[in-house]
């Protein structure tokens, strides 16, 4: 077996500081459930219930005893055993740089933006390693944020493409289970295995949230555009087209329902997924929502419960 890549100097960081196992060894866990699509939205290295729910759903899909608290802290090792290079080395780049753009307040603004790119390289890097910034920062204590020089290294978690065998069936879902309860979204393939896990946002007002039964997927957009129409009792409605990016605020992905008006799609705040605060749609963090389109096809089955 190759030699394990070391674990980073992992900071403590506000509650971090508090935690009864190494930090360090919690984000790794949850780097090893996140490349198998049991994620726990954006990584910090703190073993929560995001993190608990992906741990429990990873053992219980695979037949294997669900570790006891004391023992998390050294699970990545156990459960993954052959598991190596969990981190990797970026340099910034002067592309990442010219990226970084000022998103205005007012829409007509935002509208004229050739794309609602990234705020800061700060976002970017901590969305191109599913992390929370607050964990960015914490693994590369040393660079000067949000906007590190070019040239600068910076760890990231690692995440390989994995391999596929020439003319092999591209890996899809049947159906797609979004619980109201829990907040999450799983999706399972034609033999009922599941496929991967998602923790997820939904609406804040109870008579917005769609009812239980079963729709289907109709459309599937990469980095869609979004139309805002804006509030305004008694005036011209007018409407604004926002570019696409990952500040759009429908993210880098669109999963269009069979029910009027509603979606699955990512969101320029993924530290916030989890919480009961959307107009009616289903929020994932932009890499969840990415993952989940490439999974789908027009006509995926989506159970609400």
């Amino acid at each position: 077996m190759p030699p394990r890549a070391a674990l980073p100097a992992f900071a403590k960081l506000g509650p971090a500081a508090n935690l009864p196992y190494p930090a360090g060894h919690i984000l790794a866990l949850q780097i090893c459930l996140d490349r198998r699509g049991f994620s726990a939205n954006a990584l910090d290295g703190q073993c929560g219930r995001k993190t608990d729910v992906a741990l429990a759903t990873y053992c219980a899909v695979n037949g294997i005893p669900f570790p006891a608290r004391s023992e998390q802290a050294n699970a990545w090792e156990t459960l993954f055993p052959s598991e190596t290079n969990l981190f990797t080395t970026i340099i910034v780049t002067p592309e990442d740089r010219r990226a970084i753009v000022r998103i205005p307040r007012d829409p007509a603004g935002k509208a004229a933006l050739p794309a609602m790119g990234y705020q800061s390289q700060l976002e970017m890097y901590a969305e191109r390693g599913h992390l929370a910034e607050a964990t960015l920062r914490a693994l590369n204590p040393n660079v000067r944020w949000p906007n590190p020089p070019v040239g600068t290294a910076i760890q990231l978690p690692y995440y390989p493409k994995p391999p596929r065998k020439r003319d092999a069936p591209r890996i899809t879902a049947d159906v797609l289970r979004v619980s109201l309860a829990r907040r999450e979204i799983t999706a399972f393939d034609a033999k009922g295995r599941m496929l991967a896990l998602f923790p997820c946002s939904i609406a804040a007002e109870k008579n917005k949230r769609p009812p239980a039964g079963e729709i289907q997927v109709i459309t599937l957009i990469p980095d869609p555009n979004y139309t805002y129409t804006p509030d305004a009792p008694g005036a011209r409605k007018q409407k604004y087209i926002y570019p696409p990016g990952p500040n759009n605020p429908v993210g880098l992905a669109w999963i269009g329902l069979t029910l009027p008006s509603y979606g699955i799609h990512g969101t320029p705040w993924p530290e916030q997924i989890g919480r009961a605060e959307s107009h009616g749609c289903f929020r994932l963090s932009n890499w969840n929502a990415v993952r989940l389109r490439e999974l789908c096809d027009i006509g995926t089955s989506v159970v609400v419960e």
